[in-house]
């Protein structure tokens, strides 16, 4: 299972059935391998505030990198954000809810600032070593797309 829980507005959806968000630079980079293994995504939606309720969006999910040709028509719909690696896109194919009666209540009192300035403290350089590093494979050594187009740059 891979649980990538995310901040920021990142989140788009272009349809019913069409959703993307903008993947910024983390420790890892799991979601991409696991979508080049085999295409299935969940996306999990949870009510920490209001009415107890968790969504979850099931579909086919994909992975467009900024070299992709597809990359420029995507990313004018978010706002660019220091350390965007990706944007992962997702034809949903069903939405289920549940009750969430469980999810306890948090309050929310902002976004944490620390990845963006982090990001911004890198120039492209060190942040595609960063990635050279961090994302080109998942701990059970899945080469990721971001690492394919690492290791034929390479050669």
């Amino acid at each position: 299972m891979n649980i990538s829980p995310k901040g920021y507005d990142v989140l788009r959806i272009f349809s019913p059935t069409h959703v993307a968000y903008l993947d910024l630079t983390g420790s890892g980079n799991e979601t991409s391998a696991h979508l080049e293994e085999n295409g299935r995504i969940t996306l999990m939606f949870m009510a920490f505030e209001g009415p107890p309720m968790i969504m979850r969006l099931y579909g086919t999910g994909r992975v467009i990198l900024p070299s992709m040709p597809e990359w420029e028509e995507l990313f004018q719909h978010f706002e660019p954000l220091p350390g965007a690696r990706q944007i992962i896109t997702v034809d949903v194919d069903a939405v289920k809810t549940s009750c969430g009666y469980s999810v306890p209540f948090y309050s929310y009192s902002g976004e944490r600032m620390t990845l963006q300035k982090w990001a911004t403290q890198k120039d492209e350089q060190q942040l595609a070593a960063y990635h050279r590093e961090k994302n080109t494979t998942t701990m059970d050594g899945l080469v990721t797309p971001l690492g394919k187009q690492l290791l034929e740059s390479d050669n």
